[in-house]
């Protein structure tokens, strides 16, 4: 083979050249998104290939990296690498050496859906399930991590709120593969909250990406919360954000501060309450003592008028007023007035002309003495008088 201008190698200066080239030539660090189709612990190291269906190459988590991730993948897990090139002049190996991994969101919401669609079908995600939240909780049990801006918006709100609750605290990871740290927890809790008092459980962590909350979708946790045996409200990442842990709890906040709120009851609401209800009970008040005093005023008017006094008083003036129209009414007041009572000679009153007949003796009853006298003529002509 004619070999002018084309260099020579033997096979470790080949390597090196290659692994020359590429540690001057390509990128120290890169992002890499792949699909996980193999992975297996040898030694201590996590090996995987990763595969996007059309290609595939391998990587490696370094048993020293290993346990400071947060994330351990597994066959058909979508992850995003931050790693950079291997390269083994002795054999002509190239792998990824994995510093940093995290899971996809397709990833996150595989897991959600088979956690919930299992659950779902054994019936611990069913709101028919849920217990309903003390008013007014005199002490709850706070799950978060500790410090952090979600501690402190609870402790802000709560203080604001309903200072009376007493908080206790029980810090927990919240970041990375800490769903077993997280059951240890509660198991502490669960054994503890009768001696403590706690009447509700507030699960809480803030904002973060969809993939930082998938600790919250594992199996075992979502069952234990399931389980636990005091209300359980959740406060997990923002608003959009929904988790198992969400469905199987009995309330599900949209972020950690609301779920304060929807716990605690508002001071200012409760004291307008208050005062509210203490002026309807003053104007009850009122309203019955005027009501009895004016039931009294009536009663003792009906005693004074019933009383054997008034009544004398009564008959009294009745009697009076009647003596009164019967003397008004009486034959001699008529008689002081000018008229005059007719008799017949049988002393029967006369009334009228058709009772009396010429030639008839009448007598006439004046006020101070009577007159007889002899009828001679009649007229029963009334308009006579007018005349």
């Amino acid at each position: 083979m004619k070999s002018e201008g084309i260099p020579r190698f033997s096979v470790e200066e080949l390597n090196e050249a290659i692994g020359t080239l590429l540690s001057r030539g390509f990128a120290p660090r890169f992002f890499l998104d792949a699909l996980v189709s193999k992975a297996q612990l040898k030694n201590g190291h996590l090996w995987l290939t990763l595969t996007d269906g059309e290609a595939s190459i391998s990587a490696v988590i370094w048993s020293s990296s290993l346990q400071d991730l947060s994330f351990r993948p597994k066959q058909e897990d979508g992850v995003e690498i931050l790693g950079k090139l291997n390269f083994w002049k002795n054999r002509a190996s190239l792998v990824v050496q994995v510093i940093q991994i995290r899971p996809t969101l397709s990833t996150v919401l595989r897991q959600f859906k088979i956690v919930s669609s299992l659950l779902l079908k054994e019936g611990l995600i069913d709101k028919s399930r849920a217990r309903s939240l003390p008013k007014f909780p005199k002490s709850i049990a706070i799950c978060t991590s500790v410090p952090s801006s979600a501690y402190a918006d609870i402790l802000r709100t709560a203080k604001d709120r309903w200072p009376l609750t007493r908080l206790i605290v029980f810090p927990i990871p919240v970041q990375g593969d800490v769903s077993t740290k997280i059951q240890q927890v509660l198991v502490k809790l669960s054994n503890s909250y009768e001696e403590l008092a706690c009447e509700v459980l507030v699960l809480a962590r803030g904002g973060g990406s969809r993939e930082d909350l998938m600790v919250f979708d594992d199996e075992q946790l979502c069952r234990q919360l399931s389980s636990f045996p005091i209300p359980v409200i959740t406060g997990i990442g923002h608003e959009d954000d929904l988790t198992v842990a969400d469905l199987v709890s009995d309330h599900r906040s949209a972020t950690p501060t609301a779920s304060i709120v929807d716990l605690l009851p508002s001071r200012e609401i409760e004291r307008n309450n208050l005062l509210q209800l203490a002026n309807r009970c003053t104007d009850f008040i009122n309203w019955t003592i005027n009501k009895n005093v004016q039931f009294i005023l009536d009663r003792k008017k009906k005693l004074n008028d019933y009383s054997p006094k008034k009544l004398l008083q009564n008959k009294r003036s009745l009697l009076l007023q009647r003596n009164q129209m019967l003397k008004l009414l009486s034959p001699q007041n008529i008689l002081k007035r000018g008229f005059s009572i007719v008799r017949s000679n049988s002393n029967k009153t006369l009334k009228s002309i058709n009772d009396i007949q010429v030639d008839d003796d009448i007598t006439l009853e004046f006020i101070d003495g009577f007159v007889e006298s002899r009828v001679t003529a009649l007229d029963s002509n009334i308009n006579s008088w007018e005349k």
